[in-house]
């Protein structure tokens, strides 16, 4: 599970349109209504977000974090990955049908 905060729904829905049709993600929850308190540069701020819950596998992870890096407005984007210790045999395998590999010789698919 990747955590990714995004400034708007647009932008959240477009990152996780690409992650599911790249299929590097089996699916992406896109939660509205979230309020980020933190520190940039030098100033305490106060924005509304949309959280993406991302599932893919962990061999997928350093892909997911680079099309995030690429399709995110951020300078900084939020990615963050959480184990997922346990689940449903038959989620986790639908979950794993769901992602795989990027092809190298799609230029689409990782951003170089």
């Amino acid at each position: 599970m990747v955590l990714c905060g995004c400034p708007d729904e647009a932008t959240a829905a477009q990152i996780a349109a690409a992650l599911v049709a790249e299929r590097l993600a089996a699916c992406v929850n896109r939660l509205s209504g979230i309020r980020s308190t933190y520190h940039w540069r030098g100033e305490l701020r106060d924005e509304a977000e949309v959280l993406l819950l991302i599932k893919t596998t962990t061999p997928l992870y350093a892909a997911v974090e680079l099309r995030l890096r690429a399709l995110h407005p951020y300078d900084l984007p939020e990615i963050i990955a959480l184990p997922v210790v346990q689940g449903s045999d038959p989620y986790l395998a639908w979950l794993g049908a769901g992602c795989r590999a990027p092809n190298p010789d799609d230029s689409r698919t990782i951003p170089t």
